[in-house]
């Protein structure tokens, strides 16, 4: 099934961006350029359709977003247990703090990579405990390694792989562009919305562990190879 996405922001460029972005991967986005416009929408849906996931900015043209959460965790059920991503271009501790308290599934703070935006609304929608329909368009196949974007897993003949949440967006960075040499540092800049680990000072023990996780022989890799002086490739053609 398809999701229907409510977007409560005043920038209707950003806005429009969003909506065409995501609609490539199914969902349905509503615009609402304020606080109570954005609210009549909830309670009275264009078309019938109800609201699944509410993007709410912070800094609203009539109210904050704050403020707008409370008022949506004050609706009577089921329209009050809606999830509520909240975006903000602040990035103050405490406004996420207060964000949470107040009722919101969760936060990504402006500037944003529309990648982890879609990843953030996949992961509430799940919790919320209604998955969106997989897609095959999610699943990269390279012979027997299959990356499944949506579940988030990795597969070799149908064994799973085991590896961290960075380390998977790593291999889907490099799965997404396969053939093409990236630098490192052009791999970093594709997951850099990521909270960064602790050894990401090395990107390198990554790939060696990612290669250990989805290699034959990680001695010789045949999927990530690295290009002396440069960066790494991720093949195109696998066994």
């Amino acid at each position: 099934m398809s999701h229907n996405l409510l977007m409560i922001e005043d920038d209707s460029r950003l806005a429009s961006m969003v909506a065409q972005y995501l609609g490539q991967s199914g969902f349905t986005v509503r615009h609402a350029a304020d606080g109570a416009s954005g609210i009549e929408q909830i309670t009275r849906p264009s078309g019938g359709a109800p609201t699944d996931l509410v993007i709410l900015d912070l800094m609203l043209p009539d109210m904050d977003g704050l403020e707008v959460c409370r008022r949506i965790r004050a609706l009577a059920a089921p329209l009050a247990q809606i999830p509520v991503l909240m975006l903000t271009a602040k990035g103050d501790a405490m406004d996420r703090i207060i964000g949470l308290e107040v009722g919101a599934d969760d936060y990504l703070p402006k500037p944003f990579e529309p990648r982890e935006l879609l990843a953030r609304i996949r992961a509430v929608l799940r919790r919320s405990g209604d998955p969106p329909t997989a897609n095959a368009a999610d699943v990269l196949h390279f012979g027997s390694l299959a990356i499944d974007r949506d579940a988030r897993t990795v597969s070799v003949g149908g064994n799973p792989c085991e590896l961290t949440s960075y380390q998977f967006d790593l291999l889907v960075t490099l799965a997404e562009r396969a053939g093409r040499v990236l630098t490192r540092d052009q791999i970093m800049e594709a997951v850099r919305g990521r909270e960064l680990e602790a050894f990401d000072r090395s990107i390198d023990v990554h790939m060696g562990r990612i290669r250990a996780a989805i290699e034959l022989d990680a001695r010789t890799p045949k999927r990530i190879l690295t290009v002396r002086g440069v960066g790494y490739v991720f093949a195109r053609q696998q066994d």
